[in-house]
């Protein structure tokens, strides 16, 4: 059962359920709420035990402050204290696979920038609303890696090859705005009237079909993410060997420093 009494204590983490909404929160604001591996197998149990709690009818997953992410943390104390490197995306994977497994609606809340495996977090929910002030970004090129949670599934299943290779390698943000009409997210609405608007479609997602959005997005999901689990296999593979490698040192001790990285690998 979904009960923050019995779920793990996460440090940057709050999971409360209300009225058939779990909420569940990346509280870090001072970092833009970036993603450390307790965080996301926090979001990961979280989203599990959902899947199997009746008392829950809708997941909204969203950040605190003014971001929703800003993906995996690169300070210098979250880089040198994450423990063996691969860690964080296994727990990213877990946390994907778990949103798309729950059986209920999972809604994204997106007021701000969303970037790196924090737009594969948002990509995994059935909807994402977004405020007009709010960005994506596919940040993982600017530190000498690749994308990974799933991005180069959920992001390509969204807009096709040729926008999420730009995407991809170029690194940019995309405006609320372009990002849904490129079809990425659900909807854009204004940032004065964002948390009404939010309310408004949770609350008609809680007054419908519950059985039957179940197996619409299951249908659904199996139509359009049969290259998840693949995707997330060859992302863990190819990132174990960039997070080796001196681009990311270079491209993490660059973004420390404030400064233009040098990258040389070959």
């Amino acid at each position: 059962m979904v009960n923050s009494a019995v779920l793990t204590p996460v440090e940057g983490l709050s999971v409360t359920l209300a009225d058939g909404v779990l909420s569940v929160t990346i509280n870090r604001p001072d970092s833009l709420n970036s993603l450390t591996t307790p965080v996301l197998a926090g979001i990961a149990e979280a989203m599990e035990r959902a899947a199997v709690d009746p008392r829950v009818k809708l997941v909204r997953l969203g950040g605190a402050g003014r971001a929703f992410s800003s993906g995996a943390g690169m300070s210098a104390d979250d880089v040198s204290g994450r423990g063996p490197a691969t860690d964080i995306i296994v727990e990213a994977n877990r946390a994907v696979l778990a949103i798309t497994a729950v059986p209920r609606p999972v809604v994204a809340v997106v007021q701000g920038p969303c970037a790196g495996v924090g737009v594969s977090l948002a990509l995994a929910c059935d909807l994402v609303l977004a405020s007009d002030a709010a960005y994506f970004m596919l940040a993982f090129t600017k530190v000498g890696l690749m994308p990974d949670g799933g991005a180069s599934a959920l992001v390509a299943a969204a807009i096709g090859r040729t926008r999420a290779m730009r995407m991809a390698l170029l690194a940019e943000r995309l405006p609320a705005t372009d990002a849904l009409a490129s079809g990425l997210i659900s909807a854009v609405y204004p940032a004065a009237a964002f948390d009404e608007e939010v309310d408004r479609v949770v609350s008609g997602l809680l007054s419908g079909p519950a059985v039957a959005f179940a197996k619409t997005k299951e249908a659904i999901n199996a139509a359009t993410l049969t290259e998840l689990e693949p995707a997330l296999h060859r992302e863990m593979q190819g990132q174990a060997k960039l997070l080796k490698a001196h681009d990311f040192i270079e491209g993490a001790t660059a973004f420390q420093q404030r400064r233009t990285p040098n990258f040389t690998d070959r």
